[in-house]
């Protein structure tokens, strides 16, 4: 196979869609394996008015399940997002 089937065969089996972003409420950003993981744990983010918010239900939530390594890394990026989203630079 030559790079370039190498690439689109690749390419074929890429989830662009769980990682795109979606507006959740006004100026909350979400991709959809975050909301996905958000509505197992029964994390009200709809009602959220900032990404501060979400991760302090997050963060919560991390302690009541015992750090479960999906809701860590969903905190990590979205406290990511919010740093570079919402800091002064």
């Amino acid at each position: 196979m030559d790079f370039e089937n190498y690439i689109k065969e690749t390419s074929n089996h890429l989830d662009f869609q769980s990682n795109s972003l979606v507006e959740v409420g006004k100026g909350i950003f979400l991709n959809h394996k975050e909301i996905d993981i958000l509505n197992r744990y029964q994390i009200p983010y709809q009602k959220c008015k900032s990404l501060k918010e979400v991760i302090y239900l997050l963060e919560n939530t991390l302690e009541e399940y015992d750090y479960p390594e999906d809701l860590l890394e969903i905190s990590d990026t979205i406290s990511e997002r919010d740093y570079y989203c919402n800091t002064n630079k």
